[in-house]
């Protein structure tokens, strides 16, 4: 357990303290005895648990994942969900305070980090005094902000229960909150009933669901700015008079225990939890996640480098939209559009360039299998393209209508996903010929080039008839102009031989 930290009282702490140390002193050679069988047996649990079988070794072709101590264990990759490592993730376990990931996600979604956050009396005393907490007192306030640092640094459960207060109104509002959040992010096999971790029997996640949560938390920069704090201070204000400063447990954080590209992550403990771990570490753009259940220290910080180390080493993202060639479309109308009439032009219907698959560094993209979902209604996506790897899904791309096909020059403004196919091209047909490009490509500004040319042709055209037609007017005209004055010419002639 942990010992509580009091900002005030000083006095009712030392006489606590003093207490507690005389009756830990009458009954020392007694509980010594217990906890040694303790520790036999949480070695003998630990043995038991490297045993556990690692489904993803099961993989066909799947590189190998490392043996660990922990009763259930995952590697996820935070942008695709793919897992990379899995031992027993569906197996619900008992979260402690790595719950307050959930609890923090959820604040920073719905509150503002300057709102002032006011302590209740339920907030600091509904949590055990003995557990973690920052030593906030009624009636005193701190930002929203401040909260999360408590939340994420200190592991506070008063700051998690005043967090809960200040955005739904009450805890239990706050856990209803929780719970519908890890539904949409698609957790199914979690329940949670407090604000912070502490046991309950009815208080439970996965290695699975956990992984999901921490990577919509590591998705968000903020909290992961937050997260990966070792020490944060606080300072004295008119709402909370006292200067202290608040220090990380997880030693991946602080660099006890070294490792690069840590992004943040969170502890956790209970008796019946045991010590639980999530991490997030980057490197060469590959964002990985890494949950450990049910674990003695200092196994959960080695065995959750060794996965990392696992994860980086035997794995490599692709661009989906750079490497997919199974797939051609077809519409009824045209397949490009413009951003503007200079030239400026994407597909009306393409791949979401930002997609990416997470593989084995021994296999190649045309090795993945792909199916194709059209029961998708999210903006202009149209359909889903999921890819897996013996089964093992590995990530998705989205096929999606250009945001600016409505637009002054716009071809087709009735296209829909009732007049879009797309087809799979077969792969004995790529084996025998060439792939080929049935795009039709529409470019706007050669368009308008070739309709004022024709328009220039045209109009030249008018203006050579109309000039060759004034010519033969005109020379029309002077002949008769001619004709008349010879006429005249004549007619006086004739009159000269008269004597009038």
């Amino acid at each position: 357990m942990f010992l509580s930290y009091s900002k005030t009282g000083g006095r009712k702490a030392a006489s606590f303290l003093l207490a507690a140390f005389i009756v830990c002193c009458a009954s020392f050679s007694g509980r010594m005895t217990v906890y040694a069988a303790s520790l036999e047996e949480l070695e003998l649990e630990q043995e038991a648990q490297k045993a556990l079988p690692v489904e993803s070794n099961d993989i066909d072709n799947w590189p190998a994942g490392p043996v660990t101590s922990a009763q259930s264990a995952i590697l996820m990759n935070v942008d695709t969900g793919a897992v990379l490592y899995a031992k027993n993730i569906h197996k619900k376990s008992f979260p402690a305070s790595t719950t307050k990931i959930l609890t923090c996600l959820v604040a920073m979604e719905q509150g503002n980090l300057d709102d002032i956050v006011t302590f209740s009396n339920e907030a600091v005393f509904s949590v055990p005094g003995d557990g973690s907490n920052m030593g906030m007192d009624v009636g005193e306030a701190i930002t929203m902000e401040q909260c999360l640092y408590g939340i994420l640094v200190g592991s506070a459960n008063e700051a998690a229960n005043a967090v809960g207060e200040h955005i739904a109104g009450s805890i239990d509002g706050f856990v209803d909150l929780m719970n519908e959040r890890a539904a949409e992010l698609g957790c199914t096999d979690s329940h949670f009933m407090n604000t912070n971790g502490l046991h309950d029997d009815n208080h439970y996640t996965t290695a699975y669901d956990l992984a999901l949560i921490a990577s919509a938390f590591f998705r968000n920069d903020m909290l992961c700015k937050i997260g990966n704090t070792a020490s944060y201070e606080f300072t004295a204000t008119p709402t909370q008079p006292d200067d202290f400063i608040l220090r990380n447990k997880h030693k991946m954080i602080t660099g006890e225990v070294a490792y690069d590209g840590v992004l943040g992550g969170k502890t956790g403990y209970t008796d019946n939890s045991r010590q639980t771990l999530v991490t997030c570490a980057e490197r060469n753009g590959m964002r990985l996640v890494c949950v450990v259940f049910r674990e003695e220290t200092p196994n959960q910080f080695t065995d959750t480098m060794e996965l990392f180390d696992y994860g980086f080493n035997n794995f490599q993202i692709m661009n989906i939209a750079e490497n997919e060639k199974k797939y051609q479309l077809e519409t009824s109308g045209f397949l490009h559009t413009g951003n503007d009439i200079f030239g400026s032009s994407r597909p009306i219907l393409s791949i979401d360039s930002k997609s990416r698959v997470i593989v084995p560094n021994t296999i190649t993209f045309d090795d993945l299998e792909s199916t194709i979902d059209y029961n998708v209604s999210d903006g202009n996506r149209i359909a889903q393209i999921r890819y897996s790897y013996h089964d093992a899904y590995v990530g998705n791309a989205y096929l999606e209508l250009a945001a600016d096909n409505t637009t002054t020059y716009e071809f087709d403004t009735n296209l829909d996903t009732a007049n879009v196919s797309v087809e799979r091209v077969e792969d004995t047909q790529q084996e025998t010929e060439p792939a080929q490009d049935n795009t039709i490509f529409i470019n706007v500004k050669t368009v308008l080039i070739c309709i004022l040319a024709i328009a220039a042709g045209l109009i030249l055209t008018f203006v050579l008839r109309a000039l060759a037609v004034n010519s033969n007017n005109a020379k029309r005209r002077q002949n008769r102009v001619k004709r008349k004055q010879r006429r005249r010419e004549r007619l006086r002639s004739e009159m000269d031989d008269f004597d009038f």
